[in-house]
Order: structure tokens, then sequence, then C-alpha cells
């Protein structure tokens, strides 16, 4: 089998750093030692370069259908964007049919296996329940899949009410599965909406004025206290809220099982953001926030109040009515263009989702590591080691290990990139962080010893990446 040799670079795990060259043997790390002569192995001169595990991201959406359109990654283009970003793994979410949860995954499975460019799993959405999903819940980690999403907004389409939340969790926590939640407060976010409609106020502004802040830290409290009675963990996804982050620290002082994410638009975007011309680019559910809730979740990461940084990546155009150039072909998708009916925007029609998966490595590191405001070992703890051990990835995953994948993200830490839509390779038609100078940033990335990104150079395939099948879920 091929053999690839890592020399001279600066290793990083969430533990710590040092010098030392690895061996890689066909998809595995065999070998870390501070010097490894291996005459037969390909040599990739890592001098002045830091080398840490490929990128976890665990919340992600492609190929995500939405008010009429699509979110415009797919499993083949979302992955690639990831690549090179220096992320090698992502977990998106199985829809529900109605069939069974068994059709569901295998449905998900059959979209997304012949297309994916980098390994990846899924949660389950559990979005009905009744005593057929109940029995079947118990049979999901034979499928591979070990943790499920639950929604306490999206009234009469995705949210289950208190009682069938906690019917789950008690199954979860039986079979030591991880319910995450999304935590909103959906009977007053109907409200508000249809009063903001009635009103005339339809800019993109009021899609965050209708979902209030309390919302969210009251419904994230509910779902940290139905976790700590029916036994079982819990993980709040995209936590956007200063008063969310109070919520889960107190689950976690009073014994609770309670974990969360953040995303970087939550430390990087606010409300003015959602007050500009082009203010539907921001359009995302849960919303961005205030100045102060962005400091708070700093903060959180810095301390380990939070114990992720995930992304939420649901990408759309900004004016899907004009073509972009991706890889050779010219591709239109309809975007938040749908939000504006002759000439006038309504934040109902507009689809919730930014773009992310590339962005939250480089972006990351510039902000947070060279600023010194976190270490290197807790970015890769943040990106890759925690996401990986929460949902029953690692060591597999998310650490360099003798025995894990050669999942490996080589890094410039001097390489300067002004970065933008050009940049990144999302398949869409803008990017957030335009213009931003980044210092650090990958320059090749593999995955299970095979280089899908050398520089500019792509080398990923449809159906290059793989289904993994994950283990119970960890409690950090």
């Amino acid at each position: 089998m091929k053999k690839t040799l890592i020399k001279n670079g600066t290793l990083i795990t969430a533990e710590k750093m040092w010098k030392a060259d690895i061996l890689i043997d066909g998809e595995i790390i065999s070998r870390i030692e501070s010097h490894i002569d291996e005459p037969d192995a390909e040599i990739i001169d890592a001098d002045g370069m830091l080398v840490m595990p490929g990128g976890v991201d665990p919340h992600v959406h492609l190929s995500l259908p939405m008010f009429g359109t699509i979110s415009s990654d797919d499993y083949y283009t979302g992955g690639k964007a990831a690549a090179f970003g220096g992320t090698t793994t992502m977990i998106d979410f199985v829809s529900l049919e109605p069939e069974s949860i068994k059709h569901s995954v295998e449905k998900h499975r059959a979209q997304a296996d012949p297309t994916v460019s980098i390994d990846y799993s899924a949660h389950m959405n559990v979005t009905l329940f009744n005593a057929a999903i109940a029995e079947e819940l118990a049979t999901l980690p034979d499928l591979g899949i070990t943790s499920l999403k639950m929604f306490t907004a999206y009234n009469n389409r995705l949210r289950l009410d208190d009682g069938e939340i906690f019917q789950v969790m008690r199954i979860a926590g039986k079979h030591g599965m991880l319910p995450m939640i999304h935590a909103e407060n959906g009977d007053v976010i109907e409200v508000l909406v249809a009063e903001a409609l009635q009103n005339g106020q339809t800019a993109p502004i009021y899609h965050a004025f209708t979902r209030p802040a309390w919302g969210e830290v009251e419904a994230s409290l509910r779902a940290i206290a139905i976790a700590a009675q029916s036994n079982s963990p819990v993980y709040l996804v995209h936590m956007n809220v200063a008063g969310e982050v109070d919520q889960l620290s107190y689950g976690r002082h009073k014994g609770v099982k309670a974990m969360g994410e953040t995303c970087p638009q939550y430390l990087f975007f606010s409300e003015d953001d959602l007050r500009r011309e082009d203010g539907a680019k921001f359009v995302c559910s849960p919303p961005v926030r205030t100045r102060q809730d962005q400091t708070r979740l700093w903060h959180a990461l810095e301390s380990d109040e939070i114990q992720v940084l995930a992304t939420d990546h649901c990408p759309f155009y900004f004016n899907g009515q004009q073509a972009i150039r991706y890889e050779n072909e010219d591709i239109a998708i309809p975007g938040k263009e749908l939000g504006t009916i002759q000439g006038k925007e309504d934040f109902t029609l507009i689809p919730n989702g930014l773009p992310g998966l590339g962005d939250r490595l480089p972006v990351f590191w510039s902000t947070a590591v060279n600023t010194g405001r976190i270490s290197p070992m807790r970015f890769v703890e943040l990106c890759a080691t925690n996401p990986a051990k929460i949902f029953g990835l690692y060591p597999q995953k998310g650490t360099l290990k003798v025995g894990s994948d050669a999942d490996i993200a080589i890094w410039d830490p001097n390489k300067t990139v002004s970065y933008g839509q050009r940049v990144a390779k999302h398949r869409t038609d803008h990017n957030l962080y335009e213009g931003m100078q980044l210092r650090g940033y990958p320059t090749r990335v593999l995955l299970r010893g095979k280089t899908l990104v050398n520089a500019e150079n792509w080398y990923g395939q449809p159906g290059g990446g793989k289904f993994l099948h994950r283990k119970l879920c960890s409690f950090l």
C-alpha cells in the first residue's frame, strides 16, 4: 500500500504542540515520531508548517429544500469547499419521511453516497412522533446514526411538543444517543410574524425582531430541564444569545449532561447587518444578534462554556437569477431574491441560511488564534476534537494518533489571503467575509491519506468520501 511521510512539521492536537514526523500507511496514521526515515514513502516537507487534524463540522445542510428552492451546495461542492478550508468530515441531517426512519436514512444515503467528496455522517431529524417512531428510534445506532435533532419552533412543520421531546429524550438516554435541540419559542414567533406582516414590517431586520432572544433563552433552559428529567444528555445547536450560554452553564453546574455549539456568523455579524441594503444575505435561523451577545459567545469559547464551533452551513445565492461559473459550468439556483416581490422585501420568504463550511477554520484562526484569544490547541479542540468526541467519531477523526484516519490539514501560519467569494469554494455568489485579510491558511489537505487539496489544485472526486458509522455519543 502507498505510504506518505510528512516531515519537519509542528503537530497540533487538542493536548499539545510538538515537532514530529507522521508516517501514513494507506488511509491510516501508522507512526508519529520525532524522526522517521521511510525510503519508499512519498515525502511531504512541512518545514515551517503546522500539521493538524482535518476539521470536523457537525452541523451542515446540503441540498436542503426550502421555500421552493434548495441550498446551493450539494455533497460534492460542500465537501470541496470544506476541504479547501481544512475540514475533512461533516455531519448533515436526515429528513424524516413518513414511511419509516430506515427508509429515510436509505433515501438520504442514496442521494449523498455517490457524490460526497469528503467523509460524512448524519443526524436524524425527529419532526414527528408516534408509537411506530418511538419503537424504531432504538435502531438508529444500527444504521450508524447516534444523534437526533428536535425543534421547539417551526410550528406545524418541524416542531415537537414538550411531552414528545421528553419521550424522545428518554429513548435517546436509554440507548446512549444524543438529542440536539433547536431552541426557539415557536408560539411567540408565530404571533410576532403575523403582527409584523399585518403592519407591513417586512424588511430583513424583522426576521430578528420576530424571533426574540428571550425565546431562545427560555427554550434552551426548557430543553436542559427536559433532559434532566428524562436522564438524557442534550446538545444545543447554533447558540447565538448570551442568555443561552448562561442556561447551558447553569445546567452543567447542576449536573445535566448538556453541551452546545455556536457558529462563526454569531461571532462576527449582528442585527446591524440585517439593516444593510443587502441584509437578506444575513437572514438565518436563529438570527444574528447584538454585539453584546457576540462578546458573551467569544468569552464562552475561550472559557470552555461552549464546546464546539460548527457552521450551520446552508448557502443560498443572493441573486439566483444570475448564474455563476462553477467548475466550468454556468449554474443559477434561486436564492435570497425569492424574498423580494415587486420590489418589496418580505423576510418570511427569504431562504434562511448562510455559507460557512469552508470559512470556519481560516476565519477563526486569524481572528482567534492570531489575536491570542485562544491557543492553537483550543482551536483544534473546538473545530475537530470535541465534535469528533461528542458525536462518536473519536479517535478515528479529530486527532493525530497512531491508528487514526490520516485526515490532515497542513497549515501555513504565515500565508496571507485576501478572502472572499473567489477564494472560498462554496457554490454560491457571495461570501460574508468578503475582503477580510487572513493570515494562516491550509495549503495541503489529506483525507484518509489521499491529497484532496494542494495549493489551488483540487483532487477530490464525487463519491470519494464515505459514510461514517458513528459510535455512541460522549459527554464532555
